[in-house]
């Protein structure tokens, strides 16, 4: 890697056109990511690429002018300084806030890179236009918000908020509850019959570990493998499985250490306790993300949890 303060004034200008004809790539390959779901958004990245490309065409006739036609490839990884950058093509989906924030963090460190660009050149046409294009892109705070504030109302805004919003339920909350939901009740039938079988603290814990692990791998698999979510929006299948198996060994885990304490009774009072936060939790999430009637969510819960319960005493009692 070459120091920046070490190029030329024809690497500097060779470099500025390698980073717009990129930073181009990008914008259009958000527009096109984004443009099934969002597509005022993927209007507002359409318009930053066409932009791009007319800021490299402007630094590509000026390094002609000077330089001749030959163009050497400088890419920003051949220099200090500048931030890495994960691949678009390797982003397994896009999130319209993290991508409207990457946008933004693109064009400061362009801003950044014209303005330090011209302070190192000598030759005046070309720290002109290196300052014009450094104020082009820290116009109004970033192209991104300009281009946004003009395309995209607070009607459409409020609509891609919503859609995003719609797409997070999707992914993360429905896979997620299904799993606490699921390892936070049927482990308490194993869990308390394990206890009151035995009344050891000890392997009621390590009934609990093996129902709640042994729960998280069966409902991840079966999430995962329910559909690609190519159809349903409901994002990656490993993704899904992952966020239904971890939070279904979650919901497990939660009311199984307690039996860490040795005291017998004092240990399933707190399980006991425990499972009755989990259950208001569930029924919190399912207001909120799913909207059901907090009310009904929790009689539908606490109801379903409170008949395991008692048939895993029953069962351990017997």
């Amino acid at each position: 890697m070459k120091r920046f303060s070490d190029l030329t004034e024809q690497e500097v200008l060779a470099l500025a056109i390698s980073n717009e004809d990129e930073d181009s790539r990008i914008y259009r390959g958000f527009a096109e990511g984004l443009r099934g779901q969002y597509p005022s958004s993927a209007k507002v990245f359409d318009e930053m690429a066409d932009e791009e490309v007319q800021h490299r065409t402007m630094l590509f006739d000026l390094y002609r002018s000077k330089f001749g036609e030959y163009l050497p490839l400088i890419r920003r990884q051949d220099v200090k300084g500048f931030i890495s950058k994960q691949a678009l093509w390797l982003m397994p989906q896009l999130n319209l806030d993290e991508v409207r924030k990457y946008a933004e963090a693109m064009e400061f460190e362009a801003e950044r890179f014209y303005r330090r660009a011209a302070d190192t050149t000598r030759d005046a046409s070309i720290r002109q236009l290196l300052l014009e294009l450094a104020e082009i892109e820290g116009q109004h705070e970033s192209t991104a918000q300009k281009l946004g504030q003009e395309l995209l109302t607070p009607t459409e805004r409020a609509k891609e908020d919503e859609t995003a919003r719609r797409m997070f339920v999707l992914q993360y909350v429905q896979p997620g509850l299904v799993g606490l939901m699921d390892g936070s009740v049927s482990t308490l039938a194993p869990l308390f019959a394990a206890a009151f079988a035995t009344h050891s603290t000890w392997e009621t814990f390590l009934v609990g570990m093996a129902a709640s692990v042994g729960a998280g791998i069966s409902m991840g698999f079966a999430e995962a493998a329910s559909d690609d979510g190519s159809l349903t929006g409901r994002g990656t299948p490993w993704l899904r499985g992952l966020v239904s198996g971890v939070m279904t060994t979650i919901g497990g885990v939660g009311h199984t250490l307690p039996y860490l304490i040795p005291h017998f009774w004092t240990a399933t009072i707190v399980a006991i306790i425990v499972v009755a936060v989990e259950l208001l939790v569930i029924s919190y999430i399912r207001y909120r993300y799913m909207d059901t009637p907090f009310l009904s969510a929790a009689f539908q819960i606490v109801l379903g949890g409170t008949l395991v319960f008692l048939a895993g005493i029953l069962i351990g009692s017997s």
